[in-house]
């Protein structure tokens, strides 16, 4: 299967990025990424870059990269991210300008996910952060569930700590998905994700 260029029109730096003077300092990584994913038939090889906001840590770029690849496809896109309220982490755009897929990252408000929801065919929020994600969900499971578009996922610490491991400035990774475990390679480490849904179908 050829590989993308790296400067498809889904990489992950938009052009004519407006991110401001701090998006100069951002820290530029390369990921070869091959994603085979069992249940939905997706087979994807592919380069990604990655820009690592100065504010961002590098289990939250990896938190994002492995997000991607849970819903590989050509069409996904990586957006200004940390530089850009209105738009999520990760899209997927139709034809129509339309939003298929909006992906999220992290704790976000409710009125946030409600926007989201209304905007998009589909919403797929990441949480992290052990002790913070399980009282902001404590606070807010109630209210969430009357978004049947939104499908929330928790990695834990640990996993997380795994998987920022194999984080390097130029990365070639190999994943394959199934049942909701993660097989994910990269040099000579590998590890198994089992990714919590919290909300929604996997």
């Amino acid at each position: 299967m050829n590989r993308q260029p790296a400067d498809a029109y889904w990489a992950t730096i938009p052009p004519n990025f407006s991110g401001g003077p701090m998006a100069l300092k951002a820290t530029i990584y390369k990921a070869a990424v091959n994603v085979a994913d069992l249940d939905r038939q997706q087979f994807l090889d592919i380069n990604l870059t990655l820009a690592r906001h100065p504010s961002e840590t590098q289990e939250r770029m990896m938190l994002r990269l492995l997000a991607w690849m849970m819903y590989a496809d050509e069409r996904l896109q990586f957006t200004r991210g940390l530089c850009a309220d209105d738009e999520p982490e990760i899209w997927l755009r139709n034809d129509h300008l339309g939003i298929d897929l909006w992906i999220e990252l992290g704790l976000p408000e409710e009125r946030r996910l409600k926007k989201a929801a209304s905007q998009s065919q589909q919403v797929a929020l990441f949480t992290y952060n052990d002790r913070a994600a399980q009282v902001w969900w404590q606070q807010n499971q109630d209210k969430l569930r009357q978004y049947k578009n939104l499908t929330i996922w928790n990695i834990n610490d640990e996993q997380l700590a795994q998987l920022s491991a194999l984080a390097q400035r130029t990365m070639t990774l190999q994943a394959t998905l199934q049942e909701g475990i993660i097989w994910l390679s990269g040099g000579e480490e590998s590890l198994e994700l089992h990714p919590a849904v919290w909300q929604g179908q996997a």
